[in-house]
Order: C-alpha cells, then sequence, then structure tokens
C-alpha cells in the first residue's frame, strides 16, 4: 500500500461512519421484521410438509436460517 492510502486508511479508521440509504422506503426494524415474518411463513410451511422426515425437516429450517444469512451452528455439520 503507498504511503498516501496508509495515511488516509489510519486517519479514516479514528471517523465515525454515517451510512444512509437515500432511496431506502422502511426503516431498518421495519425490513427485518418482513423478513423474520417471511421466514417464519417457509419454516411453518415446512413443519407442515408430512413429506419431510424429522431429520429432512431441521435440515430444511437450517437451511432456510443460512439464506437468511444467520448460520446454522453445530446443526449443520452432520455431513
Amino acid at each position: 500500500m503507498d504511503l498516501f492510502k496508509e495515511i488516509l486508511v489510519e486517519i479514516l479508521m479514528k471517523e465515525n461512519i454515517n451510512i444512509i440509504f437515500p432511496n431506502l422506503k422502511y426503516n431498518m426494524t421495519d425490513i427485518v421484521e418482513m423478513k423474520a415474518y417471511k421466514t417464519l411463513q417457509k419454516i411453518k410451511n415446512i413443519i407442515e410438509n408430512d413429506g419431510f422426515s424429522d431429520f429432512e425437516c431441521i435440515e430444511e429450517i437450517v437451511c432456510v436460517f443460512e439464506r437468511i444469512g444467520s448460520g446454522g451452528g453445530n446443526r449443520h455439520d452432520f455431513y
């Protein structure tokens, strides 16, 4: 990294960051709540699906969490 970038990085690391999304129509809580509700709907559909064994049901639920960016923890470590 050149000297200019090194100095700039050092200065910026000490600054507060304020990120705005000017075209965002909802606040962050609303966005997360909408995503959480849709996720709960998917989980409910999985639980109600009699075509899944208990193991497959858990596997599908863990995959739903992974698709929203949440890890499955040790529950998805069975491969």
